[in-house]
């Protein structure tokens, strides 16, 4: 009699099973489920945070003991970042996580509250002592007093009270973080533990819905299953095209009655197959009858083998225009493809006649090593044409050399460098200016009169100009002159490096600088003394194995490896190692190094 019945009490018979074992498994776990949800929370809302944030105050201190060390050993002025950042912690930071702390600590047990107090007292002993190297170190100037910068190292330094107190304290933090994990780690055990039982009971209400499942599966399948997938099968075969060759023995219910659906189903899809084939193939007048007036897809195909008669009849014309129009486009775009060819070969021999420009302005290697014998200078353009130059004058009795990294590079930094060595040779060859800073000032108001800047007092600021290094050799004596704008020059004797730093000021209108005047510093020398002078190009360059820059540290010590060899060999030197170190990258900028050797 199960077998008459109809598909939906079959498969409601099945589903009261599994409904009713259901809820008593809701009912089991329902209590267990509701006191869990109480201690996560108590977890989540309490435990969880207090450890966050006594982790957070322990990274606080850590921070704080580094950025007070940074104070005391670092000279740098008042707005410094770490400066600034350290006052910030102190009276905007720590307040701001004491008070999280004071109010999470209100659930906590009294030996907790109690550590807790004692802590935010020694904290405040701490900053007590950072405010005192704050007041013994304000500013720049108070570095220079050599009883100030040991009273705040002795503070910092390790064994210092600073260091020792802020060691402490973060000791008695690790204990009071150690305590909260425990006291959760015991609260989630016992959590652990009622689902534990949970689990047990639902495993052994599961084992008996399994066999209920079992002997319900066995009566469905014999009624439901099987004649469904038969019809599956049917369905699978007619999705790939493939007609049923058997056909399956129909029951009373509505499996049955879809089977039935589905052969008369078939038997007008095999006509409309016969249909599509004669009208595919050209046959317009087959004949085609559907099922009934309501037949939509027979009634479709009657008006689309009308549709096809007539699109056939003027789709060769519509072809013919098509290919017609498909010439014409093809025509136009090698037309245009020539005239882009063109246009590109043009802009790229202007770009190269300028190249031959620049290369006609620098000044000659030979022109240079005649004045100074042992000389040196490494030029690597990133583009065709460069931002970088280097210029040279030979005065007679003294020869004045510069390396400058104009603003940008490629054609635009070109034009810039064309603009400072016509000045440069305005300057020194026409006015007979020889001093290196005051090459530089008349070198800047050029610059800002050749550019149409307006003056300081009009608010507009801009970075168009250079950063510059000059360098000016007598013949004779061992006393050279220097100035540079924000490039500086290095010296290297007996290994060691002596920067003279340059004014933090570019050729060029930036902000108020329009009057101020650089400092030209005189140098004495030794034999075998080595002077660099360059542009950031190099330190600059990305590469090596992480895809990183080259670094000032790294040239300087690339630099003192090599004074004691010859010029020549020096720059290829300098090249190979720049080459090397790019390897698969792009040069990003400009490259000039200028070495001379006394």
């Amino acid at each position: 009699m199960f077998a008459h019945f109809s598909i939906g009490r079959k498969i409601s018979l099945g589903f009261s099973v599994v409904i009713l074992a259901t809820i008593v498994a809701f009912f089991i776990t329902n209590n267990t489920f509701v006191e869990s949800r109480i201690i996560n929370e108590e977890i989540t809302n309490n435990h969880n945070p207090s450890i966050a944030k006594l982790e957070e105050l322990k990274l606080m201190l850590v921070r704080s003991k580094m950025l007070v060390n940074n104070w005391a050993y670092q000279e740098t002025p008042s707005e410094n970042e770490d400066k600034v950042a350290l006052i910030k912690l102190i009276n905007d930071e720590y307040p701001a996580l004491k008070i999280e702390l004071e109010s999470l600590a209100t659930t906590w047990g009294d030996s907790s509250q109690t550590t807790m107090n004692s802590l935010f007292a020694d904290i405040e002993s701490l900053w007590e002592m950072h405010a005192m190297v704050q007041m013994t170190l304000p500013n720049l100037e108070a570095y220079n007093e050599a009883m100030n910068k040991f009273l705040a190292t002795a503070l910092v330094d390790e064994g210092g009270d600073i260091d020792v107190l802020t060691d402490n304290v973060i000791a008695h933090l690790n204990d009071l973080i150690q305590v909260k994990k425990d006291i959760t780690g015991v609260i989630t055990a016992e959590m652990l533990s009622k689902f534990e039982g949970v689990q047990l009971l639902i495993r052994n209400l599961g084992f008996a819905l399994a066999i209920a499942g079992i002997l319900i599966a066995f009566l469905t399948t014999r009624t439901i299953v099987s004649p469904v997938r038969k019809l599956r099968l049917i369905l699978l075969d007619l999705s790939k095209g493939i007609f049923p060759k058997s056909w399956i023995n129909t029951g009373g219910d509505e499996i049955g009655e879809m089977a039935n659906a589905l052969e008369t189903v078939v038997a007008g899809m095999r006509r409309t197959k016969d249909f599509a084939i004669s009208v595919g193939s050209g046959t317009y007048e087959a004949e085609y009858t559907s099922l009934s007036d309501q037949d939509e897809l027979g009634n479709s195909l009657l008006v689309m083998r009308k549709n096809l008669q007539e699109y056939s009849e003027d789709m060769e014309e519509k072809v013919r225009e098509r290919t017609a129009e498909v010439v014409r486009q093809k025509e136009e775009i090698e037309k245009q493809s020539e005239q882009i060819a063109e246009l590109y070969e043009q802009v790229k021999d202007s770009i190269l006649y300028a190249k031959r420009i620049q290369e006609a302005i620098l000044p000659s290697k030979d022109e240079i090593n005649d004045a100074l014998k042992q000389s040196m200078v490494l030029f690597r353009p990133k583009d065709i044409v460069s931002g970088d130059f280097y210029w040279f004058s030979d005065k007679g009795d003294l020869a004045i050399i510069a390396a400058a990294d104009c603003t940008g590079h490629g054609v635009p930094g070109a034009l810039m460098s064309m603009i400072g060595s016509s000045l440069l040779n305005e300057i020194v060859n026409e006015k007979g200016i020889t001093e290196p800073a005051e090459i530089l000032m008349s070198l800047k108001h050029g610059v800002i009169n050749a550019l149409n800047k307006q003056s300081a007092n009009s608010g507009e600021q801009t970075k168009d100009g250079m950063d510059i290094a000059i360098l000016a050799i007598p013949r004779k004596g061992n006393k050279i002159q220097y100035a540079g704008a924000n490039n500086p020059l290095w010296l290297i004797r007996e290994g060691e490096i002596v920067e003279t730093r340059a004014d933090r000021q570019p050729v060029g209108f930036f902000g108020d600088n329009l009057n101020t005047p650089y400092t030209n510093h005189e140098i004495e020398v030794e034999p075998n003394d080595m002077v660099y002078i360059f542009s950031d190009g190099y330190a600059d360059q990305f590469g090596g194995p992480r895809g990183k820059k080259f670094k000032y540290s790294q040239f300087k010590k690339l630099l003192t490896t090599i004074t004691d060899k010859p010029m020549q060999e020096q720059r290829d030197i300098l090249n190979t190692r720049i080459e090397e170190w790019m390897g698969e990258e792009e040069q990003i900028d400009d490259i000039l190094v200028v070495g001379v050797k006394f």
